[in-house]
């Protein structure tokens, strides 16, 4: 019987990994989505609605006014975006919604499906509009990216493959304490090789999308660079190897490389709305003509 498991749940394993994919619009890129976003956002939406009944919320004032505003750019820039690729009912279920809540913590976050809280304790941080636009386009493009969807995934593939492995062990006669030694250090191993690295990798993505996102909405990128030497000064958690987060000098570096192509990619998409509007102002101009 445990024989039995062991091979089902390492072919189960294998058809997930290549058949449970989705191809992102923005990146090109095939991603993990082991959970539809049908499943995934109303249970976000729920943890949402549940956070800010404990929470304290700021609902007046010049910080509440430019989060308001702020997210409302950003998430036009967004359906602007989907459209100038051909992908205008990618976010018809995305339900935009932005909170700034009463928090000393320097942090901000965005539910998948577009649930965005800003931490009052982060303004001091970002001192101005076009800062705090490096976060939240940030946090905006984790939910755009699909990567609650995508560690999810990652983390159900993970148990999976960890209880193949325990009943691995268990076929090959191996005693107790070996097999736990055995599993704790492959989940460790999975941790510091798997998870981490990936978690990494998709801050570096929303810092790289975030980035053409606010530079679409009509914010400075170039303000993403001082944001984050500004957060690289305030010190480090420890080692980036054992973070969820690259070093804030590293995303320093890696968006000072990136800011050019903001610019060009907020230009062109301008200009290519332009275009499109010319047809449309000659049609109406004809219509009113021909009347």
């Amino acid at each position: 019987m445990k024989k039995f498991k062991f091979l089902l749940i390492i072919l189960l394993c294998g058809v997930l990994f290549l058949t449970c994919t989705v191809t992102d619009p923005l990146t090109g890129k095939e991603t993990l989505a082991l959970i539809s976003n049908n499943e995934l956002f109303p249970m976000a939406f729920a943890q949402y609605t549940e956070f800010l009944d404990s929470s304290t919320e700021v609902k007046s004032g010049r910080d509440y006014e430019m989060v308001m505003r702020l997210g409302n750019k950003i998430s036009t820039a967004a359906q602007k975006w989907y459209e100038s690729i051909g992908e205008p009912r990618y976010l018809k279920d995305y339900r935009w919604e932005y909170h700034l809540v009463q928090d000393d913590q320097v942090n901000a976050w965005c539910m998948p499906g577009g649930k965005i809280v800003v931490y009052t304790g982060i303004l001091p941080v970002t001192k101005n509009e076009d800062a705090l636009a490096v976060v939240m386009g940030h946090e905006v493009a984790h939910a755009l990216l699909n990567h609650g969807q995508q560690r999810v995934s990652v983390n159900l593939l993970t148990q999976l493959g960890l209880t193949a492995a325990g009943l691995g062990l268990a076929l090959s006669g191996a005693d107790a304490n070996t097999q736990a030694l055995f599993l704790g250090a492959l989940g460790l191993g999975a941790s510091l090789g798997v998870a981490l690295p990936f978690s990494r990798d998709n801050e570096s993505e929303a810092d790289e999308y975030g980035l053409y996102l606010m530079a679409i909405a009509g914010y400075n990128p170039e303000a993403s660079v001082p944001f984050w030497e500004d957060m690289a000064a305030m010190g480090s958690g420890g080692p980036e190897f054992l973070s969820t987060h690259p070093s804030s000098d590293n995303r320093a570096k890696n968006l000072r490389k990136l800011i050019p192509v903001a610019k060009n990619r907020a230009a062109k998409l301008r200009i290519d709305a332009i275009k499109d509007s010319i047809p449309r102002a000659i049609k109406i101009a004809d219509e009113i003509n021909g009347q």
